[in-house]
């Protein structure tokens, strides 16, 4: 089950499954107590009970996996964060780079998809100190 699935559905869950409608005279109106809910609402409000008893394992062993994973994930955000903010403030679009590779030394590059191009040198850059 994805995180994504899960989101939605609680998302929806928490939607109002009636909508009130409205009149030109009088403006909403209200509902009426006598009627009960109909087909409609009783359909839904039974969809989503059943979407969430099936989701609910699903859920809890998430959150069994994410207690078990947090002190890794706490170790690696306190190693690599400052490397990873450094690498995001260079890069300017990541889609002009290859996904990542692995080399055999265990580095990981990211090779450009277009290499930069070099300025082309339209006057002669002085070789030594320059007087102002």
């Amino acid at each position: 089950m994805s995180i994504r699935a899960a989101t939605l559905a609680l998302a929806l869950a928490a939607a109002p499954v009636g909508a009130q409608e409205m009149t030109p005279e009088t403006g909403p109106e209200e509902p009426r107590e006598e009627e009960g809910p109909n087909l409609m609402e009783e359909g839904a409000r039974l969809f989503f009970r059943g979407l969430m008893s099936e989701l609910d394992p699903a859920l809890r062993e998430l959150e069994g996996m994410a207690r078990e994973l947090e002190p890794e994930l706490r170790d690696f955000a306190r190693e690599m964060g400052p490397a990873l903010t450094d690498m995001l403030e260079r890069v300017e679009d990541w889609n002009d780079y290859h996904p990542p590779e692995m080399l055999p030394n265990g580095d990981i590059i990211l090779r450009r998809k277009q290499p930069l191009e070099e300025p082309a040198p339209d006057a002669e850059e002085p070789s030594g100190p320059v007087d102002l």
